[in-house]
């Protein structure tokens, strides 16, 4: 999978963050421990994983980190949306291309997640 690793000064200081090259609004990047780790697509229903990320986030009408949260304290895990600011300040220093082979949430996460 093709993506940026992109490095952002915020007012709280330098941030390095990897995003997806060609963002769109029903695709994610999920870190677990503040590294990229999984990669959702809401649309993919091919992916069992994908199709219930699709129930749990589009059916309920919850946003995907409301959905992380309650993953997080059914299995004791930290899953996250990363965020480079928190009030949107922020200046794109460097970008480069990564190769990462990311893969779908476990299913064994997500069965009776909410």
């Amino acid at each position: 999978m093709n993506l940026s690793k992109n490095t952002y000064r915020t007012i709280t200081g330098v941030k390095e963050v990897v995003e997806l090259t060609k963002r769109k609004y029903h695709q994610w990047l999920v870190y677990q421990d503040n590294k990229p780790a999984y990669f959702v697509d809401f649309y993919d229903l091919k992916e069992e994983s994908n199709a219930m990320m699709n129930s749990l986030v589009l059916c309920t009408d919850n946003t995907i980190s409301e959905v992380l949260e309650l993953i997080n304290k059914r299995n004791n895990i930290n899953l996250s949306i990363p965020k480079i600011s928190r009030i949107g300040l922020k200046k794109k220093i460097k970008s480069e291309q990564a190769e990462l082979d990311l893969k779908p949430i476990p299913k064994k996460w997500l069965a009776y997640s909410l």
